[in-house]
């Protein structure tokens, strides 16, 4: 193999690597998303059966305070 050929062939395979990471970052970040969104919706959902707020409710559950 030439220089030029391997030049252009790692440049494929860096190329390929980076999109197929990229793709991955990406279903990550709207995994995290779709979990906070999930979260704050039972926050709310708690704080409205409750009448404790979403601060109220995870510093009395650690600490165990009424």
């Amino acid at each position: 193999m030439n220089s030029v050929s391997q030049f252009q062939e790692d440049w494929f395979q860096n190329g390929s690597s980076e999109q197929s990471k990229s793709g991955r970052f990406v279903a990550a970040e709207l995994l995290n998303g779709r979990l906070a969104m999930l979260g704050i919706v039972i926050g709310v959902l708690t704080e409205a059966l409750t009448g404790h707020g979403i601060l109220s409710q995870i510093t009395f559950g650690v600490l165990g305070i009424n």
